[in-house]
């Protein structure tokens, strides 16, 4: 039994170091777009093996205790919530990659605006998932609907960024290849914003007991 805890708290370990780098990654590649800041962009590049390995030994370790001690109750949900949160944490360390592929294209480009819109959606994104990372940590329940209040606000800066990026396109043809980059960022951290809601929502189950998606009744 002590070791059965002791690999449990191994993958809560190497779930919370994985995030670490994950958080780093989603912070380089909006700094490298704002910046124009190839080497920083490249820092996403080199962290991007690093989250790909980590996810392979987390699901191993959670997959080899599900099989080996075919926990009950509450250990069942841990390891249910931490593969299901090891997959969301790989696909946004994937999302961040995104992000830097447009923003090393948009270096070569000249500026279609200022950036001012994009980097306050990466702020309210970036918060989501710390958030939805520390009420894991703490089996936060309160911590973890307030990511999913937030979601919705995040989809509401991409729809006004969306707007105002084609609004650009439409006055003058010749941004149309920065503007479209651009667009794409804005979808990128939307889609962050969604992984981090996933983990809110694998928390309030974890947590709860509770199933919270599509019903989002259930959220309030």
């Amino acid at each position: 039994m002590r070791h059965f805890q002791e690999e449990l708290d191994k993958v809560q370990r190497r779930l919370l170091e994985m995030a670490g780098l994950v958080e780093s990654a989603i912070h380089l590649s909006v700094r490298s777009l704002a910046g124009r800041d190839e080497e920083q962009a490249q820092g996403v590049l080199r962290y991007e093996a690093q989250v790909n390995q980590m996810q392979i030994e987390i699901d191993e370790i959670a997959t080899h205790l599900l099989a080996l001690h075919q926990p009950m109750a509450g250990d069942l949900r841990f390891l249910t919530a931490a593969i299901k949160i090891n997959s969301d944490l790989e696909r946004m360390g994937d999302l961040a990659v995104n992000i830097v592929e447009r923003a090393v294209d948009l270096m070569r480009r000249p500026p279609v605006k200022p950036l001012i819109d994009i980097p306050k959606m990466a702020e309210l994104t970036q918060s989501m998932v710390h958030k939805s990372l520390d009420a894991f940590v703490n089996h936060d329940a309160e911590l973890a609907r307030n990511v999913l209040v937030s979601d919705d606000a995040v989809d509401d800066m991409k729809d006004t960024i969306y707007q105002e990026l084609i609004r650009f396109m439409e006055s003058d043809p010749t941004t149309v290849a920065a503007a479209v980059d651009l667009i794409f960022v804005a979808h990128n951290l939307e889609r962050i914003a969604d992984h981090a809601t996933n983990i809110a929502e694998d928390v309030l189950f974890l947590v709860k007991g509770v199933d919270v998606r599509h019903h989002a009744e259930a959220r309030e």
